[in-house]
């Protein structure tokens, strides 16, 4: 290997180590995980500059339903990054399910975001197997750069009718904390 090729790796693997520290640092300098929750009751206003809101881009689900900006208007979404292999993520897929079943008719959609990579069998026979009742929607970049690739599974997102993020956790949630979450959400008009 010549000098200039040596040199060359060199400076890419610092430059992406460096962009690596960066976007580390701006994941947690930029997270306040004491912040209160406050959830407004009334009419749901659009989300404006300077607020967290729902990412916009599309959401396709394993049964290839896609889920874009103006399918999830007005609705209050629920997004949850998990993985098969883990364990409180199995935890609170019941929870889910039951949160789910509960209040999708009132306009509540959950997306599950799966971040590893089981093949469709493998995945249909878990969701069976957990009885899984929401959308599944398999990760891909444009996703995980829009949620600023969440570090540790479950991370769960929470937003309003106007697109507004008014809870996140990471962790697993159960169905009484959503249930909490959610009352004053689903109250909102539309």
């Amino acid at each position: 290997m010549s000098t200039s090729t040596s040199t060359k790796a060199l400076i890419g693997f610092l430059l992406a180590g460096t962009v690596g520290v960066i976007i580390f640092l701006f994941v947690h300098l930029s997270s306040d995980p004491g912040r209160p929750i406050s959830i407004r009751s009334g009419k749901a206003a659009a989300c404006t500059k300077g607020q967290k809101c729902l990412p916009e881009v599309s959401y396709t689900d394993t049964s290839g339903r896609v889920y874009g900006a103006k399918d999830l208007e007005g609705k209050v979404v629920i997004v949850n990054f998990w993985a098969t292999w883990c364990k409180p993520c199995l935890k609170e897929i019941p929870d889910l399910s039951r949160v789910y079943e509960k209040y999708k008719d009132q306009g509540v959609i959950i997306l599950g975001i799966l971040t590893d990579n089981p093949d469709s069998s493998q995945l249909l026979n878990f969701q069976s197997d957990h009885d899984m009742s929401y959308p599944v929607v398999r990760s891909n970049s444009d996703i995980m750069v829009s949620f600023m690739y969440p570090e540790s599974l479950p991370t769960t997102f929470i937003y309003d009718r106007g697109g507004r993020e008014v809870f996140s956790r990471v962790g697993a949630v159960s169905e009484q904390a959503l249930a909490q979450v959610l009352a004053p959400l689903v109250a909102q008009k539309r």
